[in-house]
């Protein structure tokens, strides 16, 4: 078992007690994110810093609701 910490840009995201090491260019879904692995360094026996970029979230437009169908109150 290993103490995963995953870092993004020196800011700490989560860390997991694992059965298993991550592998480089893994992709990985934390906190509903999706992320690939960079890399991953070994700090003692048990403990592993493991460093992600986070894939950027696109917005798409949200359609603007027709204000004749609203609910009149």
């Amino acid at each position: 078992m290993y103490v995963v910490h995953f870092f993004e840009n020196k800011k700490e995201l989560l860390n997991q007690l694992l059965g298993s090491v991550p592998a480089v260019g893994e992709t990985i879904t934390i906190k509903g994110r999706k992320g690939t692995v960079t890399s991953v360094n070994n700090v003692d026996d048990k403990h592993v810093h493991v460093q992600i970029t986070i894939e950027k979230v696109v917005v798409k437009n949200k359609l603007i609701a027709d204000p004749a169908k609203k609910k009149k109150r």
